[in-house]
């Protein structure tokens, strides 16, 4: 490569008296899946136009680029490739969900919601707690991917924007903007709400195929036609002309890491009531009652405004939920007094969920699979007792294996104590 590149200056030195070229990026080598050269007479080649044909020049350009460490060699993984190809198609929904939403705008309206500059403060300051924080980590994305691609950090780039838009975008705030828009899941009554949700959804969108582009040219061009745009205001018609989302007069792109924590926490919320409902096994058509204790009036009054949103994510019974400020409020709650136990949550300091295990489970089922639990784990607990008491074990075993089966008797033990608990529990209550 030092001969090539040389060479090309040279000549260009010689014929034209100034460099091609200020700066030369050097990639790995792109190699077979199990990491060896390709090779002709090994077999291994793989023809870029076959994969090309089968999965899409974006899958193709995006799975060499993605994730890769500067100056190592790429493996080239049909997995990884197909992978791109699934991640392509999710931008396609994402883009088919939010033109689906705005059909029942009047063109002025559609453009109107073209995006023109990024949010300032003032407007940041008016949304929802959901669109502030899908905003910031947005911001955040473009100044991350802006100072990734100036300093040839290809690879990390790519990984950033592919997260933000499958984890944050796609799995929560499009989740969350049906719960403004759609009557079915408790929205669209709001014209404010619905017109916050319609203007994120497309600045957020909009946003992203500009940061994905450079990565996967061909999608990102074909979508970003399709939303809002004033073209009497664009100086271009195609995406590939049109301004990175970080221009110079939006340097500091507006972020709020208090909004950030907070929508985190309503997050880990909403993951812990989920949990719950896998651990006992909830179908997923059944609406849970819950009653959620938040000693932080500021994050309480916040749940109380995204109420809907919490109900939708978390399956709950919207009859059912009460959100309280603390537990002395308890028995103020007709829930809480109506039950006999409850499944405890503890989320983070100052914040816990109640949910009611009558509405988790059948009483009976439990209390046979709790049995067979405990039958299980008395036999491998006397099977490690009698182990341990076995004088040949203790005289000729490591002691490294002998601690750690002491460790696991005590876990065995710790254990059956929790199932015992369950199974009183249950027994009192048939």
């Amino acid at each position: 490569m030092f001969f090539w590149v040389a060479r090309m200056v040279m000549l260009s030195k010689a014929l034209l008296k100034c460099s091609p070229f200020e700066v030369v990026f050097l990639h790995g080598l792109v190699r077979a899946a199990d990491g060896s050269k390709m090779s002709k007479s090994k077999g291994n080649v793989i023809d870029p136009l076959e994969t090309i044909n089968e999965y899409g020049a974006d899958s193709l350009r995006y799975s060499l680029v993605a994730g890769v460490t500067p100056g190592q060699d790429v493996p080239l993984n049909m997995e990884k490739v197909s992978q791109s190809g699934f991640f392509a198609n999710k931008l396609w929904n994402c883009c088919k969900f939010v033109l689906g939403i705005l059909k029942p705008c009047s063109q002025e309206e559609f453009q109107n919601l073209a995006v023109l500059k990024a949010l300032d403060v003032q407007q940041y300051q008016t949304l929802g707690l959901p669109e502030k924080y899908i905003v910031s980590k947005c911001h955040i994305l473009v100044n991350d991917i802006t100072d990734d691609l100036e300093n040839y950090r290809f690879g990390a780039g790519g990984s950033k924007v592919y997260e933000f838009l499958w984890d944050e975008f796609a799995d929560w705030y499009i989740e969350i903007a049906k719960t403004r828009l759609y009557e079915g899941v408790g929205g669209g009554t709001d014209p404010q709400e619905i017109d916050m949700a319609r203007r994120i959804l497309v600045y957020i969108l909009d946003t992203s195929l500009r940061l994905l582009h450079p990565y996967m040219p061909f999608v990102t061009e074909q979508l970003w036609h399709y939303l809002p745009r004033k073209l009497e205001t664009h100086q271009t018609n195609a995406l590939m002309l049109a301004d990175w989302p970080l221009k110079e007069t939006d340097s500091s792109l507006y972020f709020s890491t208090e909004d950030i924590d907070l929508f985190e926490t309503f997050q880990l919320l909403v993951k812990s009531i989920r949990n719950l409902r896998a651990e006992y096994n909830v179908q997923p058509s059944t609406k849970l009652p819950a009653v959620i204790v938040s000693s932080q009036k500021r994050f309480q009054n916040i749940l109380l405004k995204e109420k809907t949103a919490l109900i939708s994510l978390a399956k709950l019974d919207s009859n059912l939920v009460e959100i309280i400020s603390n537990t002395s409020e308890s028995k103020q709650s007709n829930l809480l007094e109506s039950q006999s136990s409850f499944a405890r949550v503890v989320v983070g300091e100052g914040l816990e969920a109640f949910v009611p295990l009558e509405a988790m489970m059948d009483s009976e089922k439990e209390l046979e699979r709790l049995e067979r639990q405990l039958q299980k784990l008395l036999k491998e607990k006397n099977k490690l007792a009698a182990r341990l008491e076995s004088k040949d074990f203790m005289d000729k075993a490591p002691p490294q294996i002998v601690q750690k089966s002491l460790k696991d008797l005590k876990e065995l033990e710790a254990q059956e104590t929790k199932i015992q608990l369950g199974l009183e529990t249950l027994q009192n209550k048939t």
